[in-house]
């Protein structure tokens, strides 16, 4: 009799502590198109961007049961957007299986950095461009990110197994190594980065057919700046220094970048602008002039001979510079006590 009592108390106990487990829509989602290997896909079955706020993609997550760990990538902030999208749901419900499904992400990001502390696009998929150090869309910084959060335990991330954040560490020394490797020398000085390299060689190469070997600005902007939370030393300051000088070299000044309508089509066009600069997405290395990229792999020295799809498929200039120049770096060098 007592032990049936027993029994029953704490039947109703764990109920009690089951009903009090929180639950978040969107993390649930998360965790349901997680991959075996701990990473996420970027795409729905039809090929669109995976979006939480929409209902469940039964023929997605039949794939994703099936095991097919090649969709798992860091394009398009897919595995670190769900890695912080998990560990914020972690802090306000305090759910285990959050932390647990971000904690799973976090092994991906670490077993898929190269030795020579790269990312590739995709892991395992090494198909064409996949396998190559990525800095392209932010992918390989967006990982370190999380793993600085992880490793300075910021933003929710001081709940991470410790082990994680010894390893976080590690990943991110090597990872600023890599950075500082594969700053492109041009003309005897440092510029800035490539948006992708060979992973064995680290020498720049070119992804789809209108990415060409060369400078990206976009990208470089995000490699200053996570560059600029770190612990200073000489070679992160000689890197930073360099790059900020050759985006204040390689402005554009007097125009900015915005949608027209030329012949009757709605295409991307530069317009002047007084006090306005802006930048080319892709610089030539030896010649560093802006060049662009199209659909049958030609490269072109002129933005007005790039065929229309690619110009309004694309965006091949950007402002990123200004902001770079005329805010984040003097307050880098405040932060630092550095003199101009």
């Amino acid at each position: 009799m007592i032990k049936n009592f027993s029994i029953a108390v704490f039947s109703l106990a764990f109920a009690g502590i089951s009903a009090q487990v929180k639950k978040d829509t969107l993390a649930e989602k998360m965790l349901m198109y997680q991959l075996p290997n701990g990473g996420w896909g970027k795409h729905r079955s039809d090929k669109k961007n995976v979006d939480y706020a929409q209902k469940i993609d039964a023929p997605l997550l039949k794939v994703i049961k099936a095991g097919d760990n090649d969709l798992a990538t860091i394009d398009n902030n897919a595995t670190s957007k769900e890695i912080n999208g998990l560990i914020a749901a972690y802090q306000t419900t305090k759910n285990p299986a959050y932390l647990k499904g971000a904690e799973k992400g976090i092994e991906y990001l670490l077993t898929m950095q190269y030795e020579n502390g790269g990312f590739p696009q995709y892991y395992p998929n090494s198909a064409i461009y996949r396998k190559q150090v990525t800095y392209n869309d932010n992918a390989m910084i967006n990982a370190l990110m999380v793993l600085y959060s992880v490793a300075e335990g910021k933003d929710g991330f001081d709940a991470v197994n410790v082990k994680l954040k010894d390893q976080s560490k590690i990943a991110i020394q090597k990872g600023i190594q890599c950075i500082l490797k594969t700053q492109v020398m041009q003309n005897g000085k440092l510029s800035i980065w490539a948006d992708q390299y060979d992973e064995n060689t680290l020498q720049p190469e070119k992804a789809r057919a209108f990415e060409p070997i060369s400078l990206a600005t976009g990208e470089s902007t995000g490699i200053i700046k996570f560059l600029m939370i770190q612990p200073l030393n000489p070679e992160i300051e000689k890197s930073i220094r360099a790059a900020v000088q050759w985006f204040d070299e390689s402005r554009i000044k007097g125009y900015t970048y915005n949608v027209a309508r030329e012949n009757g089509n709605v295409v991307r066009v530069l317009s002047k602008k007084e006090g306005s600069s802006v930048w080319a997405r892709f610089y030539d290395i030896p010649t560093n002039k802006p060049i662009f990229g199209d659909r049958d792999g030609s490269v072109k020295f002129n933005y007005e001979e790039v065929s229309l799809e690619r110009r309004m498929g694309y965006s091949w200039y950007n402002e990123a510079g200004t902001k770079l120049i005329e805010s984040d770096f003097p307050k880098w060098l405040k932060k630092n006590n550095l003199a101009q």
